[in-house]
């Protein structure tokens, strides 16, 4: 049995829908061709190997197996990788998304024609791994800085193709997303304050252009110092301040100095070993571009079952 080309099919967005309900139609759809054009990359003209091997009807099973301790992410995605690639195959779950998982763990059995089922092994383990990696970092940075009042921020520092998916698995660790992308938000970030030509240049520039363009945009400034802090309390129109490579003596100074009259995130050269200082300063939010980009993966196979 083999699937050349992919094609949505109805079935599979639906079984999507009741799985992923947090999701938007838009996101499904991005999803559903993030897993198409990946079992395309991957099968090209064929299978060869299956085909060489294995009876084109050749029914059998497989179970996903951990290898390492972990938080477990992935699991609706795999579902919706081995519903598009043969919506015949029939897939019991034994473990959720979000929960803690260790070595010898069974996280699922599928079951149908075994060609179908290697064709969708390699995608299923690349996005489970990573997806459980990320969640897994996502969770000892939040159990970090447990029970302070900042939370954890991702960052737009993602995989390429892989957005949704791992801004999907710092939520399943316990994180929260920032921006999905430059559409969603505003972020003045140092170089477009640069290029506007200053901190007030580039506020009153944004404050025009959602006036003009009738967006109802949050908006969000990083300042670099404490001089450009106190331009940014000058001029307003802002809705949260991201301050960039503050040590926690500068940083609590600048929280204080705001107040509450906008948000406070930081950034820049925060680690483990330093995460729970920042946050004890007061700041609103902590952003760790480490979540998505600096992470190990979850060791896991999928193992036939004879």
């Amino acid at each position: 049995m083999e699937l050349p080309v992919f094609s949505p099919n109805l079935e599979s967005s639906q079984k999507m829908n009741n799985t992923t309900s947090e999701f938007s139609p838009s996101d499904l759809d991005s999803i559903r061709q993030f897993i198409q054009s990946s079992l395309q990359e991957d099968i090209g003209e064929g299978d060869h190997t299956s085909r060489a091997s294995i009876p084109e009807n050749a029914q059998g099973k497989a179970k996903l197996l951990i290898k390492e301790k972990g938080i477990l992410a992935g699991v609706n995605l795999a579902e919706m990788i081995f519903n598009e690639t043969d919506p015949a195959l029939q897939v019991s779950t034994f473990i959720q998304d979000g929960q803690t998982v260790a070595p010898g763990d069974i996280v699922l059995e599928v079951n149908g024609n075994e060609r179908s089922i290697l064709l969708a092994e390699r995608l299923v383990l690349n996005c489970m791994q990573r997806m459980s990696g990320i969640a897994t970092a996502t969770r000892h940075y939040a159990d970090l800085i447990k029970n302070t009042h900042t939370r954890l921020l991702d960052t737009r520092k993602t995989t390429p193709g892989m957005r949704l998916l791992e801004k999907w698995a710092v939520r399943l660790g316990g994180g929260h997303n920032h921006r999905i992308g430059l559409y969603d938000m505003i972020l003045l970030k140092d170089n477009h304050v640069d290029y506007a030509g200053g901190v007030r240049e580039a506020i009153l520039s944004t404050k025009k252009y959602l006036a003009e363009t009738k967006k109802d945009l949050k908006v969000e400034i990083e300042v670099r110092n404490l001089s450009e802090l106190s331009e940014v309390l000058e001029t307003g129109h802002v809705n949260r301040i991201l301050l960039d490579n503050f040590n926690p003596a500068d940083l609590k100074k600048a929280v204080d100095l705001i107040g509450t009259r906008y948000e406070t995130e930081a950034s820049g050269g925060i680690t483990e070993s330093n995460i729970r200082g920042y946050a004890e300063t007061g700041v609103n939010f902590i952003s760790v571009g480490a979540l998505t980009h600096s992470i190990k993966s979850l060791d896991m196979s999928l193992k036939a079952v004879k």
